[in-house]
């Protein structure tokens, strides 16, 4: 399975024939400096994990240009849906829906979700977690925007993801510390991404805090720049 972060939340993840985009936020986000039809080309799936405009970002684009699938909660796909997203797969927090030769299995997200627009903020339905789970191969747990909950550890009975993408920026998410209590305490990754830090100013400029809480944790953590491609 291959990943490359783009800056915030959005990655673009490859593995057998599937090209996924989760939360592509690329048009305006301060950390990207790639072009968006390279970031989006070949892409089979975009899974959205909610309705902010930071992980939104360039679905509609993409979808209508590659006709990619999107997965995401039953309120994003209907808003999509009437910009003329025609591909789409809703599920909810406690579902799982198929792709093909994998399926996303929608967990629960302690945040919020909608967007501003005509001057008034749109329900998008409740935030999720997704994880991605191959027939063959190991399983990709985008945690969204969220903050620590124990119910974690039902996540982690149900479904045992193999690696874990981490929002550690504070203010709209876990902050370092507290994300990497909730890795050690409720989860079995090998391997986790840290996300959402150092693209705005009020977020936390870096991920150190997390690196430091999983000092001695046997936990391999990647710390990717934007851009970067790397295996899991």
């Amino acid at each position: 399975m291959q990943v490359t972060w783009y800056g915030h939340s959005a990655f673009r993840v490859e593995f057998g024939s599937n090209v996924v985009l989760i939360d592509p936020f690329l048009s305006g986000n301060p950390k990207f400096e790639g072009k968006l039809e390279d970031a989006a080309k070949g892409a089979t799936h975009v899974l959205v994990t909610h309705g902010h405009a930071d992980h939104l970002g360039d679905s509609v684009e993409i979808a209508k240009t590659t006709g990619a699938q999107v997965v995401s909660n039953f309120e994003i796909c209907d808003y999509l849906g009437a910009k003329g997203v025609t591909n789409l797969n809703p599920g909810n927090t406690g579902g799982e829906v198929e792709c093909g030769d994998f399926s996303v299995a929608f967990t629960q997200a302690h945040h919020s979700s909608g967007i501003f627009e005509n001057g008034t903020n749109a329900y998008l339905g409740n935030p999720n977690g997704l994880i991605i789970r191959p027939n063959d191969g190991p399983s990709l747990f985008h945690m969204g925007d969220t903050a620590i909950f124990s119910d974690m550890s039902l996540i982690q009975e149900f479904y045992a993801p193999d690696f874990g993408i981490v929002p550690v920026g504070d203010r709209f998410t876990m902050d370092g510390k507290t994300a990497a209590i909730a890795v050690k305490r409720y989860f079995k990754f090998s391997k986790v991404i840290p996300c959402h830090y150092g693209t705005f100013d009020l977020l936390d400029p870096s991920a150190d805090t997390f690196v430091e809480g999983l000092n001695g944790s046997g936990i391999q953590v990647l710390t990717p720049q934007p851009g970067d491609t790397f295996a899991v």
